[in-house]
C-alpha cells in the first residue's frame, strides 16, 4: 500500500498544505496526510485548512470526511463554513447546506460575503424560495445587500420563485451592476418566457459575456423562435462549448433534424452534452436506428456515456422492440459500472416490456429500492400492454400500500387493462372511483379508455351516452375508439355516422378513411368504400403501409405487405407458401376474407392477406431462429383477424412461441392460443 511522504517537520504553511494535499489520491492518503498534522502539530488552523480542501475535492469520500473533521473542530472557522456550504449547494444533496447555514448563525461566526451567495444558491437548487428570503434578511443585516454577487444570487431566486417584480426591484437598486448581475435577471426573464424583456435588458448591457449570449440564445431556442436564436449565434463574438451546445438544443428542441445534425457535424469540439443532445433528437423524431448507429460512434470517439445517454438508446431500442440491442445495453451499464438512477432503471423496465419481454422487465422492477410514481406506472402499464390485468391491479394494490399516490397516468394504465381485457364493471367502477376516492378529475384519456372498453364489449348504446355526457368534446381517440367497435360489432349506421364525423376532425388522418371503408365494405357496400378511397385520393391522403419488423443478431428486418426486396425473399416466400400447405393440410385453415376492402375475386382477396407484412416476418423467423426461440414481430398498425388467426395455427403446428405487438398491445401466440383471448 502507497503511502504519502512525511515532511512535516516545521508547521506547514497554507500553500504547503495545499501540495501535500494535491498528492492525496485516496481517502486512506488523505486520511495518513489528517494524521501527521495532528501527530506533529495538532493546529485547528492547518487541520481546518485540510477539511476545506477535502470539501472542494472532486472525490466525494472526501467531503464526507472533511463533514466529520468539521465536526470534531470546537470552533470551526468560517472558511471551513464557507466550503462545506460551497461544496454541498454543488451537490446532489443543496438542501444539506441550509441547517450548516443555521448553525453558523448559532455558534458565532458571521457570514460573510463568500457565505451568503452559495446558500442563496442551495434555496434555489432545493427550491426553498420562503428560506431565501429569509436569507434575504440576513444579508441586509449584515451589509451586503450592495455586494454584486449576493444581489446576482437574490436576483435569481427571486425569478425561480416567480417574483419577477421583485427580482427587477433588486437590480434597478444595485449601483453597482457586474455582469453576473445582467446575466441573473436576463436568465429570470428567460425562464418565465418573456424573451421582450429579457432582449431588452441584453440589448443594454454595455458588457456581456458568454454567459449572457448563450443565455438569449437557449431563450430564444425554448420558445420556438429558432431563427433568432441563430441570428445571435452567428453574432456572438467568442462561441463556448455552451453556445454550440445551446444552438443544437434549440433545433433538437424544434424537430429540426436536418439542422440538428448540420450543427452537430459543424461543432469544432463535442462534449457528451452534444453526443447526448443529437441521441435524444433521433429518438424524439421518430429516428431510433439513426441513433443507436451514432451510439457506435460516440463510443469510437472515446467518449464516455452518462445515464441521460442510456436513456435515450433505451428509448429508442423500446421504440424498435429491439430486444437484442437493449440487453446490450443493459450488459453495457453493468459491466462498466455505470451509476443509474431511477430514471434510467424505469428506461429499462420501459425497454423490456416494449421488447416483449414482461419477465426482465419484472426483474429490473423488483430489484429498484427506490420506485417512483413513474416507475410504477410504467410497470403498470406494461402488464396492460401485455393483457396481464390480474398483475396489473395486484401492482396498483401495492402502489398505494408503498405510499405513492397514483396520477392521472396511473389510471389511464389501469383502464387500459381492464379494455385490453374486457372488464367491463371494473373499468366503470375504476372511473367512478378517480374524483370520488383519489381526488382526480378524469380527463378525455380515461373517458376514452373506457369508450374503448365498451366499444370492444359491444355496448355502443352506453359508449355513446358516456360520450354524450362527458363533461368535454370528445377527441378524436375517443371518437376513434367508437368507430372501432362498430366495425367489429358490424354496426353500419352508427359507424358511418362516426367515421364522417372523424374525417371531418381530421381530414388528413389516413387511418379514419380505411375504417370507414373497412366498415363499408363488411356491409357490402362497394361504392361507398371506393368514394371513401376516392376522397383520400382528392384530399392527398396515403394509407400509412403496414410494416413488420423482426430482430435477427442484433440487425432488424423490416418488411411491408407483398414485399420482394429483402435479399433472401425467395427463401422468405418458399417458406410461407410451405407453411400455408401445411396449415391447410393439418388444421383445414382458409383465409379470412370478410375485411378485405375491395370488390374483387376470392382468390385475390386471399393472395392479398397471404403475404401481409407479418406473416412474411414469421416466415423469415422460422428459417433462421433456433426451434427454443421465440419469434418477436413489431408492427406499426393493429393485425388483422387473418394474420392474427394464421399466427395461432403457426404456433400449435409448428410449436413455436410468437410474440407480436401491434399498435395497440402485446399478442402471445402459444399452443394454438393467444394471450389477448381474441379480444383485441
Amino acid at each position: 500500500m502507497s503511502r504519502i511522504p512525511n515532511p512535516l517537520r516545521n508547521p506547514p504553511s497554507n500553500p504547503e498544505i495545499h501540495s501535500f494535499f494535491n498528492s492525496c489520491k485516496t481517502l486512506i492518503h488523505l486520511k495518513q496526510l489528517h494524521a501527521q498534522i495532528i501527530t506533529h502539530h495538532n493546529s485547528p488552523f492547518q487541520i481546518s485548512a485540510l477539511a476545506s480542501l477535502s470539501a472542494l475535492s472532486s472525490i466525494p469520500a472526501f467531503l464526507v470526511y472533511a463533514k466529520t473533521i468539521f465536526h470534531h473542530l470546537s470552533s470551526p472557522p468560517p472558511s471551513l463554513y464557507n466550503s462545506l456550504i460551497r461544496a454541498l449547494c454543488s451537490g446532489n444533496t443543496p438542501f444539506e447546506a441550509l441547517p450548516l447555514f443555521h448553525t453558523m448563525l448559532q455558534r458565532g461566526p458571521k457570514p460573510d460575503h463568500m457565505t451568503y451567495p452559495f446558500v442563496v444558491k442551495a434555496c434555489n437548487e432545493s427550491s426553498m424560495i420562503g428560506f431565501g428570503i429569509s436569507v434575504h434578511t440576513h444579508v441586509v443585516k449584515s451589509g451586503f445587500e450592495c455586494d454584486s454577487y449576493v444581489v446576482s444570487s437574490l436576483i435569481r431566486l427571486y425569478a425561480n420563485g416567480k417574483d419577477l417584480g421583485a427580482a427587477k426591484q433588486l437590480f434597478d437598486v444595485c449601483s453597482e451592476r457586474d455582469v453576473a448581475s445582467w446575466n441573473a435577471m436576463i436568465d429570470g426573464y428567460v425562464k418565465r418566457g418573456e424573451m421582450g424583456n429579457a432582449r431588452m435588458v441584453f440589448d443594454k448591457m454595455l458588457c456581456r459575456d458568454v454567459i449572457s449570449w448563450n443565455t438569449m440564445i437557449n431563450g430564444y431556442a425554448i420558445v420556438g423562435r429558432i431563427e433568432e436564436s441563430k441570428k445571435l449565434f452567428d453574432e456572438i463574438p467568442d462561441r463556448s462549448q455552451v453556445s454550440w451546445n445551446s444552438m443544437l438544443a434549440g433545433f433538437v428542441k424544434c424537430g429540426n433534424v436536418e439542422d440538428a445534425f448540420g450543427m452537430f457535424s459543424e461543432m469544432p469540439c463535442r462534449d457528451v452534452w452534444s453526443w447526448n443532445s443529437m441521441l435524444a433528437c433521433y429518438v424524439q423524431c421518430g429516428k431510433p436506428n439513426e441513433a443507436l448507429a451514432l451510439f457506435d460512434q460516440m463510443q469510437a470517439a472515446g467518449v464516455k456515456p452518462t445515464e441521460a445517454t442510456f436513456v435515450s438508446l433505451l428509448s429508442g431500442c423500446a421504440h424498435l422492440g429491439a430486444l437484442d440491442k437493449g440487453l446490450y445495453l443493459h450488459t453495457y451499464i453493468n459491466d462498466n459500472k455505470i451509476e443509474v438512477n431511477s430514471i434510467v432503471r424505469t428506461a429499462l423496465v420501459d425497454m423490456y416490456v416494449k421488447c416483449g419481454n414482461i419477465s426482465l422487465a419484472t426483474q429490473v422492477f423488483s430489484a429498484m429500492k427506490w420506485k417512483d410514481v413513474l416507475a410504477w406506472n410504467t410497470m403498470i402499464a406494461g402488464m396492460a400492454m401485455h393483457g396481464h390485468v390480474k398483475e396489473a391491479q395486484q401492482l396498483f394494490e401495492e402502489m398505494k400500500e408503498a405510499g405513492v399516490r397514483p396520477n392521472d397516468i396511473t389510471f389511464v394504465a389501469m383502464l387500459s387493462a381492464c379494455s385490453h381485457a374486457g372488464m367491463v364493471d371494473e373499468g366503470r367502477k375504476l372511473l367512478d372511483s378517480m374524483s370520488s376516492s383519489y381526488g382526480i378529475e378524469p380527463k378525455v384519456e380515461h373517458y376514452g379508455c373506457v369508450i374503448d372498453l365498451l366499444a370492444r364489449a359491444g355496448l355502443l348504446e352506453e359508449a355513446v351516452e358516456l360520450i354524450e355526457r362527458m363533461p368535454m368534446e370528445p377527441n378524436p381517440n375517443a371518437l376513434g375508439a367508437l368507430l372501432g367497435g362498430c366495425r367489429i360489432h358490424g354496426n353500419f349506421e352508427l359507424g358511418e355516422m362516426v367515421g364522417k364525423r372523424l374525417i371531418n376532425l381530421q381530414p388528413c388522418h389516413s387511418g379514419r378513411y380505411i375504417l370507414l371503408s373497412n366498415i363499408y365494405a363488411a356491409a357490402k357496400k362497394w361504392d361507398d368504400a371506393r368514394k371513401v378511397r376516392n376522397l383520400m385520393k382528392v384530399n392527398g391522403i396515403s394509407k400509412v403501409p403496414g410494416v413488420s419488423a423482426i430482430e435477427l443478431k442484433g440487425m432488424l428486418h423490416q418488411f411491408v405487405s407483398g414485399d420482394r426486396s429483402h435479399p433472401e425473399s425467395n427463401k422468405i416466400y418458399e417458406r410461407l407458401n410451405e407453411i400455408y400447405t401445411r396449415l391447410k393440410s393439418l388444421t383445414g385453415y382458409s383465409a379470412d376474407t370478410g375485411h378485405v376492402i375491395v370488390d374483387v375475386e376470392e382468390e385475390d382477396k386471399e393472395h392479398a392477406l397471404a403475404v401481409h407484412s407479418e406473416k412474411l416476418a414469421i416466415a423469415y423467423g422460422l428459417l433462421h431462429l433456433d426451434p427454443k426461440e421465440a419469434i418477436r414481430i413489431v408492427k406499426n398498425l393493429r393485425v388483422c383477424r387473418d394474420c392474427h388467426h394464421v399466427t395461432k395455427l403457426i404456433s400449435k403446428v409448428y410449436g413455436r412461441e410468437i410474440i407480436v405487438r401491434d399498435r395497440n398491445r402485446f399478442h402471445h401466440f402459444k399452443d394454438g392460443e393467444c394471450s389477448c383471448l381474441d379480444f383485441w
